[in-house]
């Protein structure tokens, strides 16, 4: 058993991310990557229906202590995901497609989904 708590983080943070692709498959979402990775910034989970890409990023709270889970996706958090996104876009060399970035919240035990939670500029 592992006390730390950055892997005990680490491990919860993971089994949200499931809940939420297990979510997203129910409403007929592929899912095209986990934790997708551009340098130092993460896409939680990258997923597609048809012709539509999701960047999706999950948050988890338990209580309201340091505000609801949507609001700790700040400017900052949101320019990093479009510039992962651009990233994979580019990579994958994807044409065609409509993108959106949904958020997926866990907050006082219940699943939330913001799709288009925020726009580029």
């Amino acid at each position: 058993m592992n006390s730390d708590p950055k892997h005990n983080q680490r491990q919860k943070g993971r089994r949200y991310e499931w809940q939420a692709e297990q979510f997203l498959i129910f409403r007929g979402f592929r899912i095209l990557e986990r934790n997708w990775q551009a340098g130092h910034k993460e896409i939680d989970l990258i997923a597609v229906h048809d012709r539509l890409i999701v960047f999706v990023e999950v948050k988890a709270g338990l209580t309201d202590r340091y505000g609801h889970p949507a609001e700790w996706v700040d400017r900052k958090k949101q320019e990093n995901l479009i510039s992962a996104a651009r990233q994979y876009i580019l990579e994958k060399n994807l044409q065609d497609f409509d993108f959106r970035f949904d958020l997926i919240t866990f907050f006082e035990g219940r699943l939330e989904h913001f799709p288009d939670a925020f726009q580029t500029s």
